[in-house]
């Protein structure tokens, strides 16, 4: 999916639960951590578990980029992105 010339890249976390689902947000964002800051690229986590959408952008955040959290149905949408 692309998004203003911006690759989304998307994960389907839907029936994982934290620790998990933190534990590949952390791994995606460090391994896309370069294409992540130079605006590249946003990664879409979506997740049915309500814990990571405080841990994945807490997280996120702490890390240094920008997070934005939607709520789809019975998902939640997980945006990360460079500042």
């Amino acid at each position: 999916m692309k998004s203003n010339d911006v690759n989304i890249i998307e994960f389907n976390l839907c029936g994982q639960i934290c620790p998990s689902t933190l534990l590949v947000a952390l791994r995606e964002i460090n391994k896309n951590s370069a294409s992540l800051s130079n605006g590249e690229i946003k990664l879409l986590f979506k997740t049915d578990n309500r814990d990571s959408i405080n841990t994945i952008p807490e997280t996120s955040r702490n890390m240094g980029f920008r997070v934005e959290v939607e709520k789809r149905g019975a998902q939640y949408e997980i945006l990360v992105s460079n500042i």
